[in-house]
């Protein structure tokens, strides 16, 4: 008997030692606060549904003890309840995946990209239900669970649909004071977007995938209507489906037009019609000062599209007529400008209004890029053209953009005015594949020329300062830093004599108009007293 009490009292201790060691590596091996992205990051935040066993007897204990509150079924905090609101806004995906395990942003919220929308997120889930947390309503939505395409958030059971489930979902019909869905006109946007930026066979693969997709989540109806807005997007169906200004635009028949683009041209049109600009004829000159000026005129608007010669190397094969013998394609783009800058026919040409400057524009590409067939001369372009980060008009809607926009140069005054806003108007449409930065130049030279002002040269030095207020009026709508930058321009230009070529060379260049770093060097102005007044 004192054996087997012994051996009881033994086997008791050695069982209370391993649970002890057992308890402890359970410590060590699950912390109470564990680290790894799936699980809470501290106790501000705890998710019953990510803790294993020994760490919710653990928390019970915490809980008991007056640690944390429960902010809602399956949520806990140590911070104070004002707090809740921020704490829920910070975990959000994580709160969403433990609370809902696996389920999608859907509607509204997808289309914003999976943040909520007027406090309110949208999850298609197992059932309908609206869930109340602190700072944030969640809606269920009884819908099918993960599709194929549909992709975790940061590796948690919480996804984000394909574009294809989202803009179909997005399509159903919803009513209240807060609609689950954001629309048609908003999914017709979003098409036009998606086109813009990648083209029309990436149309053509959605509505594939949504086609598939429509039966699985029964959403055969929001494919129709999905379909027929594809279709009339890519021209293959009725464009009365079109319903948004921009979509309007879009299929605007029989010239489809750029309505953001018009916008700007207005903004830029409504500007200019408050400016008063300073007077600087073209006073008579002799053929060879112009010849001087056009060539001056072509070696500076080609060195801002990268066209780089020596001003002596170029001024060998356009005013001396010597040979070309290298580099033939970029000398024959410093030739074409050289002609239309000097040829009458061209350079005292005004731009048309409405379609008639299609054919016009068309003409004079077709003469400044004769020697170039690789880039189409004449022909508008059929593939688009992006420079950095700004994509130019669609090809589909360059012809309407032209003639509408051109519309607009008789409400401004003639001479700068106007020639800004046609350079503009050109370079904006993009209509050519290759040589739009020169022929933009050109057209507003022109204007100028028209109504007898000096034409403008941009000097290389200048040539980085030119395209940033080029951009921000394209990216911001901002139109006083372009056309200031213009006018200063135009007043440098006329500060020169042509007379002698080699003359002016040296005065623009102790100007430093040659250089290229407008961090080492300064555009400077020729003293009027020296060089006498332009001619």
């Amino acid at each position: 008997m004192k054996n087997q009490t012994r051996r009881k009292q033994r086997q008791t201790e050695t069982f209370q030692t391993e649970e002890a060691y057992t308890h402890k590596l359970s410590d060590i091996a699950q912390p109470a606060v564990p680290t790894t992205p799936k699980n809470q990051t501290s106790d501000e935040l705890v998710l019953t549904s990510e803790l294993g066993p020994s760490q919710q007897r653990a928390h019970n204990r915490r809980v008991r003890a007056g640690e944390f509150q429960r902010v809602h079924p399956g949520i806990y905090s140590s911070a104070p309840p004002a707090e809740w609101p921020r704490v829920i806004a910070r975990e959000r995906n994580r709160v969403l995946a433990g609370l809902f395990p696996g389920a999608v942003f859907g509607y509204r919220s997808a289309f914003a990209g999976g943040v909520p929308v007027d406090g309110v997120v949208h999850l298609s889930y197992l059932y309908d239900r609206k869930v109340e947390l602190p700072g944030l309503t969640v809606v269920l939505v009884k819908a099918a669970g993960k599709a194929p395409k549909d992709v975790p958030i940061s590796g948690r059971d919480l996804h984000f649909p394909s574009s294809a489930r989202l803009l179909l979902e997005n399509l159903t019909i919803s009513r209240g004071s807060t609609p689950k869905a954001v629309g048609r006109g908003a999914v017709e946007e979003r098409l036009m977007t998606l086109c813009e930026a990648r083209g029309e066979d990436a149309l053509t693969q959605l509505r594939d995938e949504a086609r598939e997709l429509s039966g699985t989540l029964g959403l055969k109806r929001e494919f129709g209507v999905l379909d027929g807005l594809i279709g009339s997007i890519l021209g293959t169906r009725s464009t009365h489906a079109l319903t948004s200004a921009k979509g309007k635009g879009w299929a605007a028949r029989p010239l489809p037009y750029d309505a953001e683009r018009l916008a700007l041209f207005e903004k830029l049109a409504a500007y200019l019609r408050t400016r008063t600009f300073a007077d600087r004829p073209a006073v008579a000159a002799s053929p060879r000062a112009l010849e001087h000026f056009a060539f001056l005129e072509s070696y500076f608007s080609n060195f801002i599209e990268g066209t780089e010669f020596e001003v002596s190397e170029a001024r060998a094969f356009v005013v001396d007529g010597k040979p070309i013998d290298a580099r033939p394609k970029d000398s024959h783009d410093i030739l074409g400008v050289f002609r239309q800058a000097l040829q009458p026919a061209w350079a005292l040409q005004t731009l048309a209004s409405g379609e008639a400057v299609l054919e016009q524009l068309r003409a004079r590409h077709a003469d400044q890029m004769r020697e170039r067939p690789e880039v189409d001369p004449g022909q508008f372009k059929d593939r688009v053209n992006i420079a950095g980060s700004t994509t130019f008009v669609l090809p589909r809607h360059v012809r309407g953009t032209l003639a509408r926009g051109s519309e607009m140069l008789v409400s401004v005054a003639p001479g700068i005015a106007r020639a800004l806003l046609a350079m503009f108007l050109v370079a904006e449409v993009h209509p050519f594949s290759d040589g739009n930065g020169r022929l933009a130049r050109l057209v507003m030279n022109a204007e100028l020329s028209v109504a007898r002002q000096f034409r403008i040269i941009v000097p290389t030095l200048f040539r980085e300062e030119y395209l940033d207020c080029l951009r921000v009026l394209t990216r911001e709508g901002q139109p006083a830093p372009f056309v200031e930058a213009m006018e200063m321009m135009h007043a440098w230009t006329a500060a020169f004599r042509y007379e002698d070529l080699d003359e002016v060379i040296a005065a623009m260049r102790a100007c430093n108009a040659f250089e290229k770093s407008p961090n080492q060097f300064k555009l400077l102005f020729p003293g009027l007293a020296q060089y006498g007044q332009a001619q």
